[in-house]
């Protein structure tokens, strides 16, 4: 049996870590998950607690917001892709700039995804990133 294939003969299931400094935010991407094969391993709400928890919960992807406190979501993505460079990261942020952008795309993101965001367009992003 392949190593991506769970008990029941399906896929692995994705491991999903929420990073956004705003609770209600981490709240409803928790909520918007219907994919069956995404497990929310951890929230954090800093780049800092981000780092902890993947070093301790391994996720296959991250949403991570830009601007937080502490560590903003930018020098978190680098940090995380060092850590595991295999890892998935979406950026949802209400900074439209394209140069921002860009930029956490040079740092490692896979995709972007603009605050205020409905289900259906979160959910599309993070099944591009992981099917």
């Amino acid at each position: 049996m392949s190593t991506d294939s769970n008990a029941d003969g399906g896929r692995r299931q994705v491991r999903l870590l929420i990073v956004d400094d705003s609770n209600i935010v981490r709240r409803r991407i928790e909520r918007s998950q219907r994919l069956g094969e995404i497990e929310v391993v951890g929230t954090a709400s800093n780049g800092i607690e981000a780092l902890e928890l993947a070093r301790r919960t391994d996720p296959d992807l991250v949403t991570m917001d830009l601007t937080m406190p502490q560590m903003d979501g930018i020098e978190c993505i680098s940090r995380l892709i060092e850590l595991k460079p295999s890892m998935r990261i979406l950026v949802i942020s209400a900074l439209a700039d394209k140069a921002t952008a860009v930029q956490a795309m040079e740092q490692g993101a896979n995709g972007f995804l603009h605050k205020p965001f409905t289900d259906r367009q979160l959910n599309d992003a993070i099944a591009e990133l992981i099917f």
